[in-house]
Protein backbone atom coordinates (compact mmCIF):
# COMPACT_ATOMS: atom_id res chain seq x y z
CA UNK A 1 0.00 0.00 0.00
CA UNK A 2 1.49 3.40 -0.66
CA UNK A 3 1.47 5.87 1.80
CA UNK A 4 1.32 9.56 1.29
CA UNK A 5 3.29 12.44 3.27
CA UNK A 6 0.00 12.68 5.60
CA UNK A 7 0.28 8.89 7.02
CA UNK A 8 1.50 8.41 10.46
CA UNK A 9 3.77 6.04 9.34
CA UNK A 10 5.20 8.10 6.13
CA UNK A 11 8.02 9.96 8.15
CA UNK A 12 10.24 7.55 9.61
CA UNK A 13 13.02 9.19 11.15
CA UNK A 14 13.41 8.08 15.27
CA UNK A 15 15.10 11.32 15.68
CA UNK A 16 11.79 13.48 15.28
CA UNK A 17 10.48 14.04 18.59
CA UNK A 18 9.19 16.97 20.78
CA UNK A 19 12.56 17.10 22.65
CA UNK A 20 14.96 17.28 19.62
CA UNK A 21 12.66 19.81 18.39
CA UNK A 22 12.00 22.51 21.82
CA UNK A 23 15.77 22.15 21.84
CA UNK A 24 16.17 23.70 18.21
CA UNK A 25 13.54 25.87 19.18
CA UNK A 26 14.99 27.43 21.85
CA UNK A 27 17.92 28.21 20.44
CA UNK A 28 15.86 29.97 17.33
CA UNK A 29 14.07 32.01 19.89
CA UNK A 30 17.00 33.57 21.34
CA UNK A 31 18.61 33.79 17.77
CA UNK A 32 16.04 35.38 15.97
CA UNK A 33 14.83 38.01 18.34
CA UNK A 34 18.81 39.33 18.04
CA UNK A 35 18.49 39.22 14.75
CA UNK A 36 15.53 40.92 14.66
CA UNK A 37 16.77 43.86 17.01
CA UNK A 38 20.08 43.99 15.30
CA UNK A 39 18.25 44.53 12.37
CA UNK A 40 16.34 47.09 13.72
CA UNK A 41 18.94 48.86 14.84
CA UNK A 42 20.88 48.61 11.04
CA UNK A 43 17.71 50.70 9.66
CA UNK A 44 18.10 53.07 12.26
CA UNK A 45 21.66 53.45 11.48
CA UNK A 46 20.27 55.08 8.06
CA UNK A 47 18.84 58.41 9.61
CA UNK A 48 15.64 57.11 7.36
CA UNK A 49 13.72 60.15 8.80
CA UNK A 50 15.98 62.24 7.78
CA UNK A 51 15.59 62.82 4.30
CA UNK A 52 14.03 60.63 1.36
CA UNK A 53 17.54 59.48 -0.07
CA UNK A 54 18.52 57.74 3.17
CA UNK A 55 14.91 56.07 3.49
CA UNK A 56 14.55 52.95 1.31
CA UNK A 57 11.06 51.58 2.53
CA UNK A 58 8.66 54.59 2.01
CA UNK A 59 5.40 54.55 3.51
CA UNK A 60 6.49 52.05 6.24
CA UNK A 61 3.88 54.03 9.17
CA UNK A 62 3.99 53.13 12.44
CA UNK A 63 6.53 50.79 11.88
CA UNK A 64 8.76 53.35 11.88
CA UNK A 65 8.19 54.18 16.00
CA UNK A 66 11.71 52.94 16.98
CA UNK A 67 13.75 55.45 14.81
CA UNK A 68 15.92 57.87 16.98
CA UNK A 69 18.73 59.94 16.18
CA UNK A 70 21.84 57.48 15.26
CA UNK A 71 24.99 58.42 17.34
CA UNK A 72 28.64 58.75 16.74
CA UNK A 73 30.04 56.98 19.78
CA UNK A 74 31.38 54.36 19.85
CA UNK A 75 33.07 55.13 16.16
CA UNK A 76 32.55 50.99 15.91
CA UNK A 77 28.89 50.96 17.00
CA UNK A 78 27.26 50.06 13.74
CA UNK A 79 30.51 47.62 12.56
CA UNK A 80 29.42 45.60 15.58
CA UNK A 81 25.68 45.59 14.97
CA UNK A 82 26.11 44.57 11.35
CA UNK A 83 28.59 41.90 12.26
CA UNK A 84 26.51 40.39 14.91
CA UNK A 85 23.40 40.39 12.63
CA UNK A 86 25.13 38.69 9.28
CA UNK A 87 27.04 36.20 11.35
CA UNK A 88 24.39 35.06 13.67
CA UNK A 89 21.94 34.82 10.52
CA UNK A 90 24.73 33.00 8.60
CA UNK A 91 25.41 30.42 11.59
CA UNK A 92 21.52 30.03 12.34
CA UNK A 93 20.94 28.74 8.74
CA UNK A 94 21.68 24.82 10.34
CA UNK A 95 19.52 25.43 13.06
CA UNK A 96 16.64 26.71 11.26
CA UNK A 97 17.04 23.82 8.51
CA UNK A 98 16.98 21.54 11.10
CA UNK A 99 13.76 22.84 12.81
CA UNK A 100 12.01 22.81 9.94
CA UNK A 101 13.00 19.43 9.04
CA UNK A 102 11.86 18.40 12.59
CA UNK A 103 8.38 19.55 12.51
CA UNK A 104 8.22 18.83 8.35
CA UNK A 105 5.54 16.35 9.13
CA UNK A 106 2.95 18.83 10.69
CA UNK A 107 3.05 20.49 7.16
CA UNK A 108 1.16 17.38 6.26
CA UNK A 109 -0.59 16.70 8.89
CA UNK A 110 -4.83 16.02 7.97
CA UNK A 111 -7.26 17.29 8.00
CA UNK A 112 -5.52 20.80 7.91
CA UNK A 113 -8.43 22.78 9.82
CA UNK A 114 -9.88 20.91 12.76
CA UNK A 115 -10.62 23.94 14.27
CA UNK A 116 -10.23 28.31 14.62
CA UNK A 117 -7.83 27.76 16.75
CA UNK A 118 -5.75 25.62 14.37
CA UNK A 119 -7.00 27.50 11.85
CA UNK A 120 -5.24 30.54 13.44
CA UNK A 121 -1.93 28.44 14.54
CA UNK A 122 -1.55 26.69 10.78
CA UNK A 123 -1.95 30.21 9.07
CA UNK A 124 0.63 31.68 11.69
CA UNK A 125 3.24 28.40 10.33
CA UNK A 126 2.62 29.36 7.25
CA UNK A 127 3.86 32.80 7.72
CA UNK A 128 6.54 31.66 9.64
CA UNK A 129 8.04 29.22 7.43
CA UNK A 130 7.36 31.37 4.62
CA UNK A 131 8.95 34.16 5.65
CA UNK A 132 12.05 32.72 7.82
CA UNK A 133 13.10 30.96 3.79
CA UNK A 134 12.09 34.51 2.65
CA UNK A 135 14.09 36.22 5.24
CA UNK A 136 17.57 34.16 5.28
CA UNK A 137 17.74 33.22 1.42
CA UNK A 138 17.16 37.55 0.28
CA UNK A 139 19.96 38.25 3.37
CA UNK A 140 22.59 35.67 1.65
CA UNK A 141 21.76 37.00 -1.31
CA UNK A 142 22.28 40.48 -0.10
CA UNK A 143 25.58 39.14 1.58
CA UNK A 144 26.65 37.53 -1.69
CA UNK A 145 26.28 40.77 -3.50
CA UNK A 146 23.74 38.34 -5.68
CA UNK A 147 20.54 40.99 -6.53
CA UNK A 148 18.63 38.76 -8.36
CA UNK A 149 15.53 39.00 -6.58
CA UNK A 150 12.47 41.58 -7.66
CA UNK A 151 12.91 44.39 -5.84
CA UNK A 152 14.81 46.43 -3.49
CA UNK A 153 16.18 44.26 -0.79
CA UNK A 154 16.08 46.72 2.14
CA UNK A 155 11.98 47.38 1.31
CA UNK A 156 11.83 43.63 0.87
CA UNK A 157 13.62 42.61 4.08
CA UNK A 158 12.55 45.18 6.22
CA UNK A 159 8.48 44.26 5.65
CA UNK A 160 9.91 40.62 5.46
CA UNK A 161 10.67 40.64 9.11
CA UNK A 162 7.71 42.24 10.07
CA UNK A 163 5.69 39.66 9.05
CA UNK A 164 8.12 36.62 9.73
CA UNK A 165 8.53 38.08 13.38
CA UNK A 166 4.84 38.57 14.00
CA UNK A 167 4.31 35.27 13.25
CA UNK A 168 7.59 34.34 15.07
CA UNK A 169 6.52 36.23 18.22
CA UNK A 170 2.44 34.49 18.05
CA UNK A 171 4.12 30.71 17.46
CA UNK A 172 6.49 31.40 20.32
CA UNK A 173 3.90 32.36 22.54
CA UNK A 174 1.61 29.31 21.55
CA UNK A 175 4.71 26.87 22.12
CA UNK A 176 7.16 27.87 24.57
CA UNK A 177 5.21 26.22 27.69
CA UNK A 178 5.49 23.06 25.95
CA UNK A 179 8.63 23.41 24.68
CA UNK A 180 10.05 24.28 27.84
CA UNK A 181 8.03 21.36 29.74
CA UNK A 182 9.32 18.79 27.17
CA UNK A 183 12.93 20.27 28.04
CA UNK A 184 12.41 19.47 31.59
CA UNK A 185 10.74 16.10 31.36
CA UNK A 186 13.11 13.06 31.81
CA UNK A 187 10.40 10.78 29.56
CA UNK A 188 9.35 12.23 26.41
CA UNK A 189 6.43 12.62 25.53
CA UNK A 190 4.52 11.00 22.61
CA UNK A 191 2.73 13.69 20.11
CA UNK A 192 2.05 13.68 16.37
CA UNK A 193 6.28 14.14 16.05
CA UNK A 194 7.15 10.24 17.00
CA UNK A 195 6.77 8.21 13.96
CA UNK A 196 4.87 4.45 14.86
CA UNK A 197 6.68 3.04 12.85
CA UNK A 198 10.68 4.33 13.52
CA UNK A 199 13.52 3.18 11.28
CA UNK A 200 16.76 1.39 12.52
CA UNK A 201 18.32 4.66 14.51
CA UNK A 202 21.93 5.77 12.57
CA UNK A 203 22.57 8.41 15.09
CA UNK A 204 21.31 9.39 18.65
CA UNK A 205 19.30 13.00 18.87
CA UNK A 206 22.40 14.24 20.72
CA UNK A 207 24.40 13.36 18.03
CA UNK A 208 21.92 14.78 15.65
CA UNK A 209 22.15 18.20 17.62
CA UNK A 210 26.11 18.15 17.34
CA UNK A 211 26.11 17.56 13.46
CA UNK A 212 23.60 20.96 13.59
CA UNK A 213 26.27 22.86 15.51
CA UNK A 214 29.38 21.72 13.85
CA UNK A 215 27.71 22.58 10.40
CA UNK A 216 26.47 26.33 12.32
CA UNK A 217 30.50 26.47 13.81
CA UNK A 218 31.79 25.76 10.06
CA UNK A 219 29.45 28.25 8.89
CA UNK A 220 30.99 30.77 11.58
CA UNK A 221 34.27 30.09 10.91
CA UNK A 222 34.43 30.69 7.18
CA UNK A 223 31.94 34.57 7.59
CA UNK A 224 32.94 35.66 10.57
CA UNK A 225 36.48 36.53 9.80
CA UNK A 226 35.29 39.38 6.95
CA UNK A 227 35.19 41.75 9.95
CA UNK A 228 38.64 41.33 11.18
CA UNK A 229 42.14 41.89 9.40
CA UNK A 230 45.16 39.50 9.10
CA UNK A 231 44.44 35.76 9.27
CA UNK A 232 41.14 35.87 10.24
CA UNK A 233 40.05 37.81 6.81
CA UNK A 234 41.60 34.34 5.10
CA UNK A 235 39.14 32.24 6.88
CA UNK A 236 35.85 34.43 5.36
CA UNK A 237 35.70 31.94 2.55
CA UNK A 238 32.11 32.30 2.52
CA UNK A 239 32.41 36.23 2.25
CA UNK A 240 32.84 38.23 -0.67
CA UNK A 241 34.90 40.76 1.40
CA UNK A 242 37.04 37.84 2.50
CA UNK A 243 40.67 36.96 1.85
CA UNK A 244 43.29 39.09 1.23
CA UNK A 245 43.46 42.49 0.99
CA UNK A 246 42.34 44.09 -2.07
CA UNK A 247 46.30 44.85 -3.66
CA UNK A 248 48.37 46.42 -1.34
CA UNK A 249 49.53 50.22 0.42
CA UNK A 250 47.69 52.49 2.25
CA UNK A 251 44.65 52.20 -0.29
CA UNK A 252 44.76 48.33 0.00
CA UNK A 253 41.50 48.08 1.79
CA UNK A 254 38.67 46.37 0.80
CA UNK A 255 36.06 48.44 -1.58
CA UNK A 256 32.54 47.49 -2.37
CA UNK A 257 31.94 49.76 -5.05
CA UNK A 258 34.61 50.67 -7.97
CA UNK A 259 34.81 53.89 -9.49
CA UNK A 260 34.53 51.97 -12.91
CA UNK A 261 31.37 50.80 -11.57
CA UNK A 262 30.03 54.43 -10.42
CA UNK A 263 31.34 55.34 -13.74
CA UNK A 264 34.29 58.05 -12.49
CA UNK A 265 36.43 58.91 -14.86
CA UNK A 266 39.38 61.15 -14.58
CA UNK A 267 37.91 63.58 -17.09
CA UNK A 268 35.87 64.44 -14.12
CA UNK A 269 38.11 64.24 -11.26
CA UNK A 270 40.98 65.83 -12.67
CA UNK A 271 42.45 69.08 -10.68
CA UNK A 272 41.35 71.67 -13.26
CA UNK A 273 38.02 70.18 -13.47
CA UNK A 274 36.19 69.20 -10.51
CA UNK A 275 35.46 71.70 -7.58
CA UNK A 276 33.54 71.04 -4.35
CA UNK A 277 30.37 72.82 -4.55
CA UNK A 278 29.23 74.20 -0.98
CA UNK A 279 26.10 75.57 -0.18
CA UNK A 280 24.27 77.27 3.19
CA UNK A 281 22.86 79.75 5.46
CA UNK A 282 25.46 82.99 3.14
CA UNK A 283 25.86 81.38 0.05
CA UNK A 284 27.92 78.82 -1.85
CA UNK A 285 31.31 78.27 -2.17
CA UNK A 286 33.27 76.66 -4.94
CA UNK A 287 36.78 74.69 -3.69
CA UNK A 288 39.16 72.83 -5.58
CA UNK A 289 41.13 69.88 -3.92
CA UNK A 290 44.47 72.43 -3.68
CA UNK A 291 42.37 74.75 -2.09
CA UNK A 292 40.58 72.06 0.29
CA UNK A 293 43.64 70.84 1.18
CA UNK A 294 44.94 74.54 2.09
CA UNK A 295 42.42 74.63 4.62
CA UNK A 296 43.08 73.24 8.42
CA UNK A 297 43.51 69.64 8.44
CA UNK A 298 42.67 67.03 10.67
CA UNK A 299 42.77 63.21 11.22
CA UNK A 300 40.34 60.34 12.33
CA UNK A 301 41.21 56.80 12.69
CA UNK A 302 37.85 55.18 11.63
CA UNK A 303 36.63 51.88 10.18
CA UNK A 304 34.11 51.50 7.14
CA UNK A 305 31.68 48.88 7.75
CA UNK A 306 28.69 48.13 5.53
CA UNK A 307 25.28 46.31 5.68
CA UNK A 308 26.75 43.24 4.35
CA UNK A 309 28.40 42.73 7.46
CA UNK A 310 32.07 43.31 6.31
CA UNK A 311 34.01 45.92 7.57
CA UNK A 312 37.79 47.42 7.15
CA UNK A 313 40.19 47.91 10.50
CA UNK A 314 40.88 51.48 11.33
CA UNK A 315 41.97 53.98 8.93
CA UNK A 316 43.95 56.65 9.09
CA UNK A 317 41.72 59.42 7.22
CA UNK A 318 43.12 63.05 7.04
CA UNK A 319 41.04 65.75 5.57
CA UNK A 320 39.00 69.25 6.20
CA UNK A 321 36.30 68.65 9.28
CA UNK A 322 32.59 68.82 8.15
CA UNK A 323 31.89 71.50 10.48
CA UNK A 324 34.59 73.39 8.88
CA UNK A 325 33.01 73.47 5.99
CA UNK A 326 29.66 74.00 7.40
CA UNK A 327 31.41 77.35 9.01
CA UNK A 328 32.98 78.67 5.75
CA UNK A 329 29.17 78.65 4.94
CA UNK A 330 27.56 80.62 7.77
CA UNK A 331 27.45 78.05 10.67
CA UNK A 332 30.20 78.89 12.74
CA UNK A 333 28.57 77.80 16.50
CA UNK A 334 25.79 74.94 15.44
CA UNK A 335 26.19 72.85 12.42
CA UNK A 336 23.07 72.03 10.69
CA UNK A 337 22.50 68.88 9.05
CA UNK A 338 23.78 68.40 5.43
CA UNK A 339 22.71 67.19 1.92
CA UNK A 340 25.92 65.33 0.41
CA UNK A 341 25.34 64.86 -3.63
CA UNK A 342 28.41 62.65 -5.57
CA UNK A 343 29.65 62.13 -9.19
CA UNK A 344 28.43 58.52 -8.99
CA UNK A 345 26.05 58.68 -12.56
CA UNK A 346 24.24 55.59 -11.31
CA UNK A 347 23.40 53.01 -8.61
CA UNK A 348 21.70 53.51 -5.50
CA UNK A 349 22.93 56.06 -2.81
CA UNK A 350 24.22 58.54 -5.17
CA UNK A 351 22.71 61.10 -2.62
CA UNK A 352 22.75 60.82 1.18
CA UNK A 353 21.49 63.00 4.19
CA UNK A 354 23.92 63.33 7.68
CA UNK A 355 22.26 64.84 10.77
CA UNK A 356 23.60 67.51 12.67
CA UNK A 357 25.17 65.59 15.48
CA UNK A 358 27.51 63.77 12.88
CA UNK A 359 28.32 67.13 11.12
CA UNK A 360 29.06 68.43 14.74
CA UNK A 361 31.65 65.79 15.70
CA UNK A 362 35.16 66.54 15.33
CA UNK A 363 36.23 63.22 13.31
CA UNK A 364 34.02 63.90 10.57
CA UNK A 365 35.65 64.65 7.76
CA UNK A 366 36.01 65.33 4.36
CA UNK A 367 39.06 63.10 3.44
CA UNK A 368 41.26 63.90 1.13
CA UNK A 369 44.24 61.32 2.23
CA UNK A 370 44.15 57.55 3.59
CA UNK A 371 46.80 56.03 5.60
CA UNK A 372 49.05 58.68 4.79
CA UNK A 373 48.52 59.22 0.75
CA UNK A 374 45.85 60.29 -2.08
CA UNK A 375 42.93 58.48 -1.91
CA UNK A 376 42.16 56.25 -4.70
CA UNK A 377 39.81 56.23 -7.45
CA UNK A 378 38.04 53.38 -6.18
CA UNK A 379 38.12 54.71 -2.56
CA UNK A 380 36.81 58.40 -3.26
CA UNK A 381 39.50 60.73 -4.87
CA UNK A 382 39.44 63.52 -4.99
CA UNK A 383 36.95 63.81 -1.59
CA UNK A 384 34.54 61.43 0.15
CA UNK A 385 33.12 61.44 3.37
CA UNK A 386 33.80 59.98 6.81
CA UNK A 387 31.77 59.92 9.61
CA UNK A 388 31.91 57.67 12.74
CA UNK A 389 29.78 54.78 13.24
CA UNK A 390 28.17 55.40 10.05
CA UNK A 391 26.73 52.69 7.48
CA UNK A 392 29.20 52.79 4.50
CA UNK A 393 26.99 53.51 2.26
CA UNK A 394 26.51 57.30 3.93
CA UNK A 395 30.38 57.60 3.49
CA UNK A 396 29.77 59.20 0.24
CA UNK A 397 32.67 59.29 -1.67
CA UNK A 398 33.68 61.30 -5.21
CA UNK A 399 31.83 63.99 -3.58
CA UNK A 400 30.76 66.85 -6.01
CA UNK A 401 28.29 69.03 -4.37
CA UNK A 402 27.44 69.61 -0.08
CA UNK A 403 24.13 71.78 0.99
CA UNK A 404 24.20 72.40 4.91
CA UNK A 405 20.54 73.35 6.55
CA UNK A 406 17.70 71.78 8.39
CA UNK A 407 16.38 69.01 5.95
Amino acid sequence: MTRSPSSPGFWRSPLRGPWFTSVLGVVLLGGITVLFVTGLVSYAAYNPNLSPVNDKTPDKGILGFYLFSWPTDPHWLYRLNQGVHVTLGITLIPVLLAKLWSVIPRLFALPPVRSLAHALERISLLLLVGGALFEFVTGVLNIQLDYVFPGSFYTLHFYGAWVFFAAFVAHALLKMPTALRNLRQLREERNDLVTPRPAEPTVSRRGALWFVGGGSLLLFATTAGQGFDGPLRRTALLAPHGGDDPGSGPNGFQINKTAAYAGIDAAGTGEDVWRLVVTGRTGTVRLSRAQLAGLALHSSALPIACVEGWSTSDQWWRGVRLRDLAALVGYDDDPPDVFVESLQARGAFRKAALRANQVADPRSLLALYVNGEDLSPDHGYPARIIVPAAPGVLNTKWVARMTFGEL
